[in-house]
């Protein structure tokens, strides 16, 4: 018995008065499934449906003849936007199991399911209605054309609504998870890439991004490129105008002029401005173009990332301002005792770098450059006369020298900074030796703290190689000679081996900060 038989799909001629709908758009198609043990029901529904659009978008209808072929199916197509189920198939009620299923076992709410039985009287409406979660139910013989095409349009108006109220749902929920991740970044490069990151995130945009400033360094004012992801993820740390391509530069410079965010088709760029002035502008291209809503969503985050980039920078000035203070005092002890200008910058460099190679990590190399210009605060405590004496200090003169050591960890051990924490500590332990015979404690071996061996010898290093008032500064050949000879004796032998394998990067950071010559 065949459809055409038992009246059950009527499609009528009937008026194609809706022409309106049909638009030309390459967006992804709508997804319908159509579940049904006849044939010829798939058949007529898609020469019904053959040229239909909604919402600038055409279908993509796959066919399953059972329900167990319509569970495989809908594992494949989960952005499905509705089915259109048969209830009778293998079994009397095959289609209402299956819609139990969706909802139930794959927690699909969004998919419309609509029911077409051709045997009303085993399924009866107001029993399907209550006990099933389906979305509209239809004899077959009541659905003409007009119906059928009024029916999907319907359906796919709901499933379009529902996905939107989901996808702004899930919008303000990355909004609040990415906000509250990203104020926990500190470092202004890191918080940029995160940036990037959660925005793609928000409204699934694609990952070609760049996240610009505009900024003065070394006294040129210049956009420089604080993020980049995607294809230009090579361009980080870089100016703008030399690293991505002409029009992208326009696109980010008009931005800047204008103090103004703008959407194109296929790209935006997002201007941002902080209320200390700080400017920002992100760019991303490669997507479709963005709804009213996700328009909403980008301006309610960067507002909350203007926010976080006030209160980084506002952290980092602090930083930089305390950092400040710390070579200032290094070098006034430097100054009074009449030592090189350079030597506590050196110092905290050649510290950096043996930290890395020993194996520490970049937040204890930062530190200990930053704690190690302090090594020696604890001399300002020291009368001139020992000081600054041109020749050797009587034995009497050597214990008030020493005494630099604990004056200086008096002076920094009150702080629970981790830098002056550091400091503290490198200023008490940087004239212990790895033998044990050194001052104050008399520690050896490991129980010197890591900061402190490493600054011992970052220090003796520099001191050979320097000038002082009681001795010119030695030749290289000198200086090696003797670092070999206190290896496991004044010195960790790890540390020593470390720094003479790379003693050429140490060299260059001894040639970065030389001392400038003074005119005769």
């Amino acid at each position: 018995m065949t459809l055409q038989d038992q009246d059950d799909l009527l499609f009528a001629d009937e008026d194609e008065s809706d022409a309106s709908l049909i638009v030309e758009n390459e967006q992804e198609p709508w997804i319908i499934l159509v579940v049904d043990d006849e044939k010829q029901v798939h058949q007529v529904t898609r020469m019904v449906l053959e040229d239909f659009e909604f919402d600038g978008r055409k279908l993509a209808i796959h066919s399953a003849y059972s329900a167990n072929e319509a569970r495989k199916l809908i594992a494949v197509q989960p952005n499905a936007a509705l089915i259109l189920l048969d209830v009778v198939m293998e079994q009397e009620d095959s289609g209402l199991q299956l819609v139990k299923f969706i909802r139930e076992e794959l927690k699909n709410s969004a998919i419309r399911v609509i029911l077409r039985t051709g045997q009303p009287g085993q399924a009866p409406e107001r029993t399907v209605i209550m006990n099933y979660d389906i979305n509209d139910y239809k004899e077959k013989t009541e659905l003409t054309t007009q119906k059928l095409f009024t029916t999907v349009i319907t359906a796919l108006r709901s499933y379009r609504d529902i996905r939107t109220i989901e996808k702004s749902r899930s919008g303000l929920e990355e909004i609040i998870k990415s906000s509250a991740t990203l104020f926990e970044l500190q470092s202004m490069k890191k918080f940029a890439s995160g940036v990037l990151t959660q925005l793609t995130s928000i409204v699934n945009l694609h990952k070609n991004a760049i996240h610009c400033s505009f900024a003065v360094t070394r006294g040129v004012e210049d956009i420089y490129i604080l993020a980049a992801s995607g294809d230009f993820a090579a361009s980080s740390d870089q100016r703008a105008r030399d690293a991505v391509p002409a029009e992208v530069l326009k696109e980010i410079e008009q931005a800047f002029a204008l103090k103004k965010s703008s959407f194109g088709s296929e790209h935006f760029v997002i201007y941002f401005q902080s209320k200390m002035g700080m400017e920002n502008v992100i760019y991303m291209n490669g997507f479709k173009p963005l709804s009213e809503w996700e328009h909403y969503l980008v301006d309610i985050y960067c507002t909350n990332v203007s926010v976080a980039f006030e209160n980084i920078y506002l952290n980092q000035e602090l930083e930089n301002t305390q950092k400040e203070i710390i070579y200032t005092m290094g070098e006034i002890t430097e100054t009074r005792s009449k030592e090189t200008g350079h030597h506590v910058k050196r110092v905290a460099e050649y510290s950096r770098l043996l930290a890395l190679k020993y194996g520490l990590s970049e937040q204890d190399a930062e530190i200990i450059r930053l704690a190690s210009p302090m090594h020696d605060v604890g001399k300002v405590g020291i009368p001139d006369a020992i000081l600054n004496k041109p020749g050797k200090l009587t034995s009497q003169e050597f214990e008030v020298m020493k005494t630099h050591s604990n004056l200086g960890y008096e002076m920094l051990k009150h702080s629970n900074k981790q830098v002056l924490n550091a400091a503290a500590i490198i200023a008490q332990q940087h004239h212990e030796k790895f033998d044990g015979t050194g001052y104050p404690q008399g520690l050896r071996g490991e129980g010197i703290h890591i900061f402190g061996r490493i600054t011992a010898l970052a220090d003796v290093f520099d001191a050979l190689c320097s000038d002082r008032v009681y001795k010119k500064a030695w030749e290289l050949d000198q200086v090696i000679e003797l670092l070999q000879s206190e290896r496991g004796r004044h010195f960790d032998p790890v540390i020593v081996d470390l720094f003479l394998a790379n003693l050429d990067e140490f060299l260059a950071i001894k040639e970065r900060f030389k001392e400038q010559s003074l005119p005769a």
